[in-house]
């Protein structure tokens, strides 16, 4: 055997870099203080042979035991020197001490985790606590020392006076160079920092080569990384920056009154702040809405603005585009006047839309049950324009691009809301009418009769007090002179009595007793209004002397006193 771990103490025997952790690493107990090397030697009958079976058995050993310990340590039943009682152990070395007095070489005991039995030989041992007592000779004196040859392996030392282990020699380098198609980079190759000996980790890895040098990422990885990190933290920055400005920065806004180019902008009916503001951003008015919403409400008079259609310029701050939609400039609507003829309506879409002539009448007298009539309206007898009274007077933004339907709907959609608001259904039967289509012929007559809005309601009473098929002016007929011209599509003051009375048209109130098949122009509020409120002061007649303001009679010979003095004013003119 060689000569193992003397020293002065119970030292265990680990971490031997020949012997591996799976040898006497916490698996031998001490047994009281070892004897020196002079109590006893041992006798080598041939020391060539001693030494070839002694490393025979070594390797044995190393075999048997990590085979051993693998198996331990799999099953869960790895025990160590330390689990054997004493008892165990003083048998193991009192059946040592008896074979000591064997001159051959016996077979030695086991171990519980400790040694296998296998081939190698009992030597003699003298002292029951040192067995290397009955060795004759140690190496050296006169002897051939094997473990100083060249090609031998070093004597092992005990652990208190082995000197740390010595670096392995770096390979000599050859300046052979595989490659880039030859060889494969560590970042690539699958390598990483942790070997598979790490993970086995219990036997042979520090004894038989130590650990592997580590692999080292190379510099296209580290770049791809850096560039990774780079990006994740510019993006982050960036939308940090923008959640800041969004939340707690001032709106973008531009400078100045725009860049001198003009934009048509169509503000639809109730739009708010932010609808203006997303409208005029998407032409290029304005550069946010933030901005336009904090200067509309900035401005004193920045709720009034109204719908339609606007002339804006481009790239203007947002507080001077709200002062120039407050200002009337910027109003390009399409403006429907009160005691509009359809006819007249149609012409003007047409102009505002770049459509040929007629289009839009055209669209309405075949289409007008889709527009949004209210049911009442619908199939009405001899009516001349199913929409006249419908295209409500006001200010619409209609501009090139829009269909004339898209307008016409506006406009009967307007109407209607107001009709139902002011109550002409409800209120009909009130007046002594039948139904609303016949209260807006009446506004209809109103407006086309009244030279003032101050004359309305009394021209209301004159309308009902004419109706009245027992009255005693006109027993029921109205001879109004604006039916006359409205069939004939005129707006003429010189007419006879006996042209009027011969022309037979159902609008003609002339011919006809009672009212006009439907209305003869589109009332504004104010003609609404008078038709729904009219005055009880007994009015039959009225006439305008200076076609600004109209004289009122209640019998037929006071209002032919204003007539003469009527025409003789004419003839001095």
């Amino acid at each position: 055997m060689t000569e193992y771990g003397r020293g002065d103490g119970s030292d265990r025997w680990q971490d031997d870099p020949y012997l591996g952790d799976g040898g006497w690493n916490a698996q031998q107990a001490q047994h009281g203080d070892q004897q020196g090397y002079g109590d006893g030697q041992q006798q080598y009958a041939d020391p060539q042979q001693q030494y070839d079976q002694q490393r025979y058995a070594e390797q044995q050993y190393y075999a048997q035991q990590a085979q051993q310990q693998y198996n331990e340590w799999n099953d869960g039943q790895q025990t160590g020197y330390g689990r054997q009682q004493y008892a165990d152990q003083q048998q193991g070395y009192g059946q040592q001490q008896g074979q000591g007095q064997q001159q051959g070489h016996g077979q030695q005991q086991s171990y519980e985790g400790g040694w296998a039995t296998g081939g190698h030989q009992q030597v003699p041992y003298g002292h029951p606590q040192d067995p290397y007592a009955q060795q004759q000779a140690a190496y050296g004196g006169g002897q051939q020392d094997y473990y100083g040859t060249q090609d031998a392996y070093p004597p092992p030392e005990p652990p208190t006076r082995r000197a740390p282990g010595r670096e392995p020699e770096p390979e000599p380098d050859t300046g052979w160079d595989p490659g880039p198609d030859q060889g494969e980079h560590a970042f690539f190759a699958g390598g990483g920092d942790d070997d598979d000996d790490d993970r086995d980790g219990r036997g042979e890895r520090s004894g038989r080569g130590g650990k592997k040098p580590k692999k080292r990422r190379g510099g296209p990885a580290c770049l791809v990384l850096t560039l990774i990190f780079a990006g994740v933290a510019g993006g982050v920055v960036y939308f940090g920056y923008q959640f800041y400005q969004d939340r707690f920065g001032p709106a973008p806004d531009y400078a100045g009154d725009g860049n001198g180019q003009q934009v048509t902008v169509v503000i639809p009916k109730g739009a708010g702040g932010y609808v203006i503001g997303q409208k005029l951003k998407a032409a290029g008015v304005i550069q946010s809405v933030d901005a336009f919403v904090s200067a509309q409400n900035d401005n004193a008079d920045g709720k009034s603005i109204q719908d339609g259609v606007y002339t804006m310029q481009k790239q203007m701050s947002a507080a001077s585009a709200v002062e120039l939609m407050l200002s009337p400039k910027s109003r390009s609507n399409l403006i429907i006047a009160e005691g509009s003829r359809n006819v007249a309506v149609y012409a003007l879409i047409d102009k505002r839309l770049g459509v040929a002539d007629g289009t839009t009448a055209n669209v309405a007298k075949t289409q007008y049950k889709k527009l949004g009539l209210p049911d009442w309206a619908l199939d009405r007898p001899n009516v001349k324009d199913p929409l006249e009274g419908f295209l409500y007077p006001s200010s619409y933004a209609a501009s090139k691009g829009q269909k004339p339907a898209t307008v016409l709907k506006e406009m009967v959609e307007r109407a209607t809301e107001k009709y139902e608001e002011m109550g002409l259904e409800k209120k009909a039967a009130g007046l002594g009418l039948d139904n609303p289509w016949e209260v807006l012929t009446v506004a209809s007559l109103v407006q086309a009769e009244g030279t003032s809005h101050d004359d309305f309601r009394k021209m209301a009473e004159v309308v009902y007090n004419r109706l009245k098929p027992g009255n005693p002016e006109t027993y029921g007929s109205l001879e109004f002179d604006s039916t006359y011209n409205y069939i004939k599509n005129q707006s003429k003051i010189d007419l006879s009595i006996a042209e009027l009375r011969r022309y037979d048209n159902p609008y003609n109130t002339y011919f006809v007793k009672g009212l006009p098949p439907g209305p003869i122009d589109n009332p504004g509020e104010d003609a609404l209004k008078g038709a729904l409120n009219p005055t009880k002061d007994g009015w039959y007649y009225f006439i305008s002397l200076d076609g600004k303001t109209s004289k009122f009679t209640k019998t037929l010979k006071d209002h032919e006193k204003l007539v003469e003095q009527f025409n003789a004013s004419r003839k001095k003119s």
